[in-house]
């Protein structure tokens, strides 16, 4: 039994979509958490608005980064 190659479930060629919607979103949303933080005072803030939004916002950055390295050619 020969072993098989480890392949991506995600087509190469759509590593730079993927990274420029990724990363679009995660600024999107790192604005509106700035905003958020920046418009509301202290007594109207919700502490699990802005760890949900730091969340999500981090999760696509962090997807986004990585499909930039590998649109660029630094496999991770």
């Amino acid at each position: 039994m020969a072993p098989k190659a480890i392949a991506s479930p995600i087509p190469d060629s759509l590593y730079p979509t993927l990274s420029v919607f990724t990363l679009a979103i995660g600024l999107i949303l790192t604005a509106s958490f700035f905003i958020y933080e920046a418009t509301s005072s202290r007594k109207t803030r919700s502490l699990s608005q802005e760890l949900a939004t730091g969340a999500v916002a981090s999760v696509f950055l962090g997807f986004g980064s990585l499909f930039l390295l590998l649109a660029s050619g630094v496999y991770v």
